[in-house]
């Protein structure tokens, strides 16, 4: 398998220049696709088996939101599953603390390895039911990739920012119904459209506020 990786690198690296990232994130980066598709033929931790299709597809397409937390110090990857979009964020912005929430036992037990094979200091991983999670503090956001619509994330996972907080979903094209039915307290801040090197369909991150309580 690690001879299959190494011949993704070329992919990759066009990827990562194309989105301003450096190079050397594709060392790392490897790294994990490397660990993802060794544990994916024995846990079957996304449906997507080939690791030329995983380049793009989890990736790229990850990292493509990378611009817009940058300026975090913290995010919670609400049903991460196999660490998606938080580890590739991780690894491409030490800065920012992730925190991988995730209630499959398998999945959470990959995410910890991968934290630890990779030296990610800057990952923790939260094996639980994002409403049953309760840190006892609050993000800066929170974002999640198709996991569910965005009135629905905002029940099971609202809790999790504080005051201003937001959330940053990852989806495909615009979705107007899910941005209409906005719970109270919440606010459409802004759609990024974004750009996948290597991925011919519509991607946009939908930023929500939180409204700030009145003085």
């Amino acid at each position: 398998m690690s001879t299959d990786i190494d011949t993704l690198r070329p992919q990759l690296a066009a990827g990562l220049e194309a989105l301003g990232l450096p190079a050397a994130l594709a060392v790392p980066l490897l790294g994990y696709l490397a660990l993802l598709a060794r544990w994916n033929a024995t846990y079957n931790l996304t449906a997507i088996r080939d690791p030329r299709d995983m380049v793009a597809k989890h990736l790229l397409d990850s990292l493509a939101m990378q611009p817009f937390v940058r300026g975090l110090r913290t995010l919670a990857d609400l049903g991460t599953g196999p660490g998606l979009p938080g580890i590739p964020l991780a690894i491409a912005t030490p800065a920012l603390q992730v925190t991988l929430v995730e209630s499959n036992g398998k999945k959470a037990r990959f995410l910890r390895e991968a934290a630890r094979q990779l030296g990610l200091g800057n990952v923790q991983v939260a094996e639980s039911r994002i409403e049953a999670f309760r840190p006892g503090t609050h993000f800066d956001a929170i974002t999640a990739r198709a996991l569910a619509t965005l009135p629905l994330i905002l029940e099971l996972g609202g809790h999790l920012p504080g005051p201003g907080g937001r959330l940053l979903a990852m989806k495909g094209v615009v979705p107007d119904e899910e941005i209409a039915t906005l719970p109270a307290g919440w606010r459409l801040a802004a759609v990024h459209p974004l750009r996948v090197p290597g991925l011919d369909a519509e991607r946009h991150l939908v930023e929500v506020a939180r409204d700030r309580p009145e003085a």
